[in-house]
């Protein structure tokens, strides 16, 4: 199994997120976020004889270069918010282990032509899934002036979501807005010099959350996943901003995107989860400087309960 590029993504916490895992050598594990295969190969390395590996991207740039099969390997290309029907599809009713690294990857950052990033000029596309059909330059010429305003708040938690909604619908009545750079032109005026960067981070990150759906995929994955994971059976996610954050958080606590706590009769918690970890991990000051990505990175680890009395 090979990625394309071993500079397609540079895995953030590498040893952390699959140690996290607790990889027992014949086990069934899932990477949802293939990527440059990073943190697959690292799993792969630690199975033995029955042990096996599906790796999930949905990005054609991510494919390996021998199709991803393999006599312990399985590349599928498809959405993680389909996981269970894909291990459905190849037998599995329970697996071991399940980690997700979210987000945008490096490459999608540094391939100008992907759209994802205000430091290039490239087209608005933003598309994880070249096959889809909704782009950023559809949103921000299609969308209502209430709905951009919506998504720059909900996803990119932009406070003044609405004059930046009303500046991007006078802007596109005056000429097509297609390129990163002409929507950074028509933003600039808006942001403080000193949170320029900030803020057009915070725009893009909401057009890309949109685009590819991002949260409600992961409400998906996360509800698979702990009805996928046997007891004992272990979920390693890496997050990079406080919406996916909070939901992941909320699952481990209570078993619900809401953390909503339910409790029996005895006041224990319903939850399927429990954290193998207090708090979060955190990348070490010299992984951080090497890797801007991991700046904003947190590793959460859980482990479904053992005793179905507790769930």
């Amino acid at each position: 199994m090979y990625a394309k590029c071993e500079e397609y993504h540079i895995p953030v916490l590498l040893h952390q997120t699959v140690d996290g895992l607790n990889i027992r050598p014949g086990g069934i594990y899932v990477d949802l976020t293939y990527g440059g295969g990073g943190h697959s190969r690292e799993i792969l390395r630690r199975l033995q004889g029955t042990g096996h590996l599906y790796s999930f991207d949905q990005d054609a740039d991510a494919i390996p270069a021998d199709d991803g099969q393999a006599e312990n390997f399985t590349f599928v290309r498809s959405n993680f918010r389909f996981l269970r029907n894909w291990m459905r599809y190849y037998g599995h009713s329970q697996v071991d282990g399940i980690l997700a690294d979210l987000g945008v990857s490096s490459h999608h950052l540094d391939e100008e032509s992907r759209g994802f990033s205000f430091r290039f000029d490239a087209p608005l596309d933003m598309r994880m899934n070249q096959r889809a059909t909704l782009t950023a330059q559809r949103i921000v010429a299609e969308y209502s002036e209430e709905q951009l305003a919506d998504i720059l708040y909900l996803y990119g938690e932009l406070k003044n979501s609405r004059r930046i909604a009303a500046a991007i619908v006078r802007a596109r009545q005056q000429q097509t807005i297609a390129t990163t750079s002409q929507l950074v032109e028509v933003l600039r005026p808006l942001m403080g010099y000193d949170r320029e960067k900030k803020d057009l981070a915070r725009v893009f990150q909401a057009l890309r959350i949109e685009v590819n759906g991002e949260m409600l995929a992961l409400r998906q994955m996360l509800s698979a996943a702990t009805e996928l994971l046997r007891p004992g059976g272990r979920l390693s996610i890496l997050t990079y901003h406080s919406l996916e954050d909070r939901m992941v958080k909320n699952i481990v606590k209570a078993g619900n995107p809401e953390g909503k706590v339910e409790t029996d009769v005895f006041g224990r918690s319903h939850a399927p989860l429990e954290a193998v970890s207090r708090g979060v991990i955190t990348p070490s000051a010299e992984e951080q400087e090497s890797n801007p990505r991991s700046r904003s990175a947190k590793l959460r680890v859980a482990e479904k309960k053992q005793a179905e009395g507790q769930m």
